[in-house]
């Protein structure tokens, strides 16, 4: 085996002894853990704190699902991978799609880089549309690599994934997509890859459903914080190194009568400059619109006429509660994305505030408790927890959320 592995420009220690585990936490922030820890709900992850790190680090802008897990597992921000949304927009074709699909990766992940040096790489996601990009580069048919997701754990093959049969094999059946199932699932499925498969290095990833739901303390997310230490225990043997971080915090986007607090971008843009002036993208857009109504913090603009950037940003600074606006080259520089899968414009609102495009395309139907949400800059702090001392390793810059595999890895040496 090499002694070192150079991955996207950074080096690696080398090929890990025991298990290296990363853990993203969907949605998760320091708060939900000390409210759980006050009701002594997490002797498991208190005990990893004691005697590891209890440590803060920023996620990737936007703080949306798909960029902060490839930032993960690249370690390295959207400027180099090259996932910078759940969706995105291509203006030269019109089209809207999601950005689930390998062929917009620009960077290997670390699974892959692994995989090729001889590791073994367990991958458990709870949806589905994660998938394929934390499995690219794998091959599946040497018994070396396993990847798949709760939520379509009952078409898994071994072609595919890695493993079939899974729902008999945890003797758990398929979770409703919108539950705290869909997460144990992936927590009780670790357990069982650890002990039987006995992997090299393992990712888990989690679903941020529980927390948009419920602020920390509340009793819905004691009961998550509970579950997800019963397995950090099970998790914590044989001198394996656990990193536990998110890929976003979550903040309260209400009004005091429970309806959405969001502005409608396109809507103002529209009536201020006529229609077809603009395009308002929102990155957080996916399928699951129970957990936001595709209602977040972030977005992106494009311009018809880009001459006119600096009056659109003009129009939206006058917004109170949008916080950043900024050209296309300077977000970037600035947030570490690519330029060329963002609009001419890069807004953020502030804390309580989220970003909609037109009030009549979102469907907040299916809202039924107050939003909540994330995506700009005030869901950007992220626990960073390890169950192993990490001083020796860390710089004196900022930490993200994207060290996870560097420091796991180094403490799994």
């Amino acid at each position: 085996m090499t002694q070192t592995i150079t991955i996207n420009e950074r080096i690696y220690t080398g090929f890990p002894t025991s298990t290296a585990i990363v853990i993203c936490l969907d949605g998760s922030q320091k708060e939900y853990f000390e409210e759980a820890s006050k009701l002594n709900l997490t002797p498991n992850l208190d005990k990893i704190i004691n005697t590891g790190e209890n440590l803060l680090a920023n996620s990737a802008i936007p703080s949306f699902t798909n960029p902060n897990n490839i930032s993960i597992v690249t370690g390295r921000p959207s400027s180099v991978h090259g996932i910078c949304g759940n969706f995105f927009y291509t203006p030269s074709t019109g089209e809207e799609v999601m950005m689930n699909d390998p062929q917009f990766l620009r960077a290997p992940t670390i699974f892959q880089k692994y995989y090729e040096q001889g590791a073994k790489i367990a991958i458990v996601t709870a949806k589905d549309k994660l998938r394929k990009l934390l499995s690219h580069g794998l091959n599946f048919n040497d018994s070396r690599a396993i990847c798949f997701s709760s939520e379509k754990s009952d078409q898994a093959t071994i072609s595919e994934n890695g493993i079939d049969n899974i729902n008999k094999w945890l003797g758990m059946g398929v979770p409703d997509v919108y539950s705290q199932g869909l997460s144990e699932f992936v927590m009780a499925a670790g357990v069982k890859l650890l002990h039987e498969f006995k992997p090299d290095i393992m990712y888990l990833s989690t679903t941020d459903f529980i927390q948009h739901k419920y602020a920390p303390g509340d009793q819905v997310a004691n009961t998550f914080y509970a579950m997800f230490d019963k397995y950090i225990g099970e998790l914590n043997v044989n001198n394996n190194s656990i990193i536990i971080t998110a890929d976003h915090g979550m903040q309260p986007k209400s009004k005091a009568d429970g309806s959405p607090n969001a502005i409608y971008l396109q809507d103002i843009l529209d009536k201020k400059f006529g229609d077809h002036f603009s395009k308002v993208i929102l990155p957080i857009t996916d399928p699951y619109v129970v957990h936001h109504g595709a209602l977040g913090s972030f977005a992106t603009i494009y311009l018809e006429d880009k001459s006119k950037i600096n009056d659109a940003m003009e129009e939206i600074k006058k917004i109170k509660e949008i916080e950043v606006v900024v050209s296309n080259e300077a977000g970037c520089e600035e947030y570490d994305l690519p330029k060329d899968r963002m609009g001419d414009i890069i807004c953020m609102s502030s804390q309580y505030v989220t970003i909609g495009s037109s009030e009549s395309s979102h469907d907040l139907s299916k809202l039924k408790e107050p939003l909540r949400s994330h995506g700009g800059l005030h869901e950007r702090e992220v626990p960073f927890i390890s169950n192993k001392k990490i001083n020796s390793f860390l710089s004196n810059e900022k930490l993200n959320n994207y060290d996870a595999f560097y420091y796991a890895i180094a403490g799994a040496m």
